[in-house]
This record gives structure tokens, C-alpha cells and sequence, in this order.
């Protein structure tokens, strides 16, 4: 199968893109040197050469503060861009897959997110955009996958994990805020997942982070640093005490993922054991 990845070079689009490959799959990974995902005659011309038979779209623009001081470029690329990858699939008539985020949602109260949820209020610019994102690819196709992440990390990129130990190696104490509650995505499980998905067509939404329960930023600090090893004494405090960032942050980011399951796909493993495993490759690498 010819799966084109956007967002190649990023955190989940390297994993994907190397897993596909495991899979026996003919992945064509793309970056922004390759196809400017805002432009649509780029994004056309390079569909319409590959003829993929679907496409995962991993490419956006993740920086969450960063995007409240330029609310238009981010809108260019997480909402015009998604729009400019559903019309040339329509137009090539092959599925895609829209990588999106617990974002969508206002992150009220203590219960899950359904996938199949449309109580949309999102708080910040890039939920924003990412939804928007959502709606043009659930209007302009009948074979789409929409699939919600929360908390990623992976071996490209910066992540709260990276993060986490860095400031170990400087500090005694660190602050967490304990009242943001979600669970952690490993890009190298969910590759696994997207690419036994993306060969079926139980088309929807769907939710995936790694199993284990759902934890608060300061429970996974905590685990961070006691795996690699760090003495660091991480002390809770509320978003409200540890200051206001630039995006206002969802208090529940918990995501159902029942409906995996239902569908026949294997849930990701423990968010414990993917920690682990990343740590590993992290010292292999010299990281800490």
C-alpha cells in the first residue's frame, strides 16, 4: 500500500513512516521542503504524482503559546492546510487520516472525552484550528480517520519528557502543576496502531493515548524522574499557582479509548512501559 505521511521529519511522522516500512507498506514521507501543505496547487500536484492510496496527515503547527501571537499563520497551516490535503484526496478518491488533539474539547470536568463527541469548545488558538481542521476533512470526504492525541512524545523533537530531564540535571526542585489530568501518547506505539488502521476501513474518530490510567503532569514527572534515576524533588501546585501561560491549557484532557477496542484494534500499551522504553533510547543517545 502507498501511504503519503506529511510532517515526515516530526515526532510521530518518522515513527510512522519507519513503521509502515516494517509493515511492508511503500511510505513517501514529506516535509515542508517537499510539499507546502498551503499551497494548494503544491499540495495537488504532489498528490496527483504519487497516487497515493491514502494519506496521514501528521504536519501542523504545534506550538501552543507560540500560536495565540499569530492566530492567521496558524490558522494557514492547521485548518487551510488540513482543507488543502481533504480536497486533493477527494480528487484522487484516497482515504486520509487526520492527526488532531484533545484540544477540540474546553477540558471541563472529570469525565473522558468520547471520539465521537461534538461538544467542540475549544480553549486556545491551536484547538481552535486543529477543529477547524476536523470539520473541513469530515466535510469533504466519506473515508477519513480522525484520530485524537494527547501529551506526545517521541525521539524527534522537544517534548515534556526531554523537558523534565534537562531541568533534573540543574535542579533540586521542580514545580508541576498536579490539576491538568490526561494520559501520555508514545509516537513509536501509536505509530503501530495508525498503521494497522489506516489498511481497514472502519472509518470515524477515535481516541488514542497509551493505557495506564489517567495521571496529572506532576504524577508524570514524578515516574520521569524515579525511572531515570533523578533526585529531584518535584513539588505539586495548581495551574493558578504556577502562573498563566500564553494558550489557556484544558484541566481534562482525559480521552476515552473504548472505541479502539470495539473496532478490533489493540489499545497501546502502558504509558509506564512506553516511558521506559524511550528512556532507553534516550541514554543510548546520550540525552541524559
Amino acid at each position: 500500500m502507498k501511504i503519503l505521511v506529511t510532517g515526515a521529519k516530526g515526532q510521530l511522522g518518522s515513527d510512522l513512516v519507519e513503521r509502515l516500512k516494517i509493515c511492508g507498506h511503500n511510505p513517501v514521507g514529506v516535509d515542508i521542503e517537499d510539499m507546502d501543505i498551503t499551497d494548494y496547487s503544491e499540495v495537488e500536484r504532489v498528490l496527483l504524482g504519487e497516487k497515493p492510496d491514502a494519506v496521514i496527515h501528521c504536519a501542523a503547527w504545534t506550538a501552543v503559546d507560540a500560536a495565540e501571537d499569530c492566530p492567521e499563520k496558524v490558522r494557514v497551516v492547521n485548518a487551510a492546510g488540513t482543507a488543502n490535503i481533504a480536497a486533493a484526496c477527494g480528487k484522487i478518491n484516497c482515504k486520509m487520516m487526520y492527526i488532531s488533539t484533545d484540544y477540540v474539547f474546553d477540558g471541563q470536568g472529570d469525565v473522558p472525552w468520547k471520539p465521537d463527541c461534538k461538544d467542540y469548545k475549544p480553549l486556545n488558538i491551536y484547538g481552535k484550528t486543529k477543529l477547524e481542521g476536523e470539520l473541513s476533512v469530515s466535510k469533504t470526504l466519506d473515508k477519513f480517520f480522525i484520530v485524537r492525541i494527547a501529551w506526545v512524545f517521541g525521539v524527534n523533537g522537544n517534548n515534556f519528557i526531554k523537558t523534565m530531564l534537562k531541568l533534573g540535571k540543574t535542579h533540586d526542585e521542580i514545580r508541576v502543576v498536579n490539576d491538568q489530568i490526561g494520559t501520555p501518547t508514545y509516537t513509536a506505539d501509536l505509530a503501530v496502531l495508525l498503521a494497522d488502521m489506516i489498511v481497514t476501513e472502519k472509518y470515524g474518530y477515535y481516541h488514542a493515548t497509551n493505557e495506564g490510567g489517567y495521571i496529572s503532569w506532576y504524577d508524570f514527572a514524578c515516574e520521569i524522574f524515579k525511572q531515570a534515576g533523578y533526585s529531584v524533588k518535584v513539588i505539586p501546585v495548581s495551574t493558578a499557582e504556577y502562573g498563566m501561560s500564553a494558550a489557556v491549557r484544558p484541566f481534562n484532557s482525559r480521552l476515552d479509548k473504548s472505541k479502539l477496542a470495539e473496532c478490533g484494534f489493540n489499545p497501546l500499551p502502558d504509558w509506564r512501559d512506553a516511558l521506559k522504553r524511550y528512556l532507553e533510547i534516550l541514554k543510548d543517545k546520550g540525552v541524559y
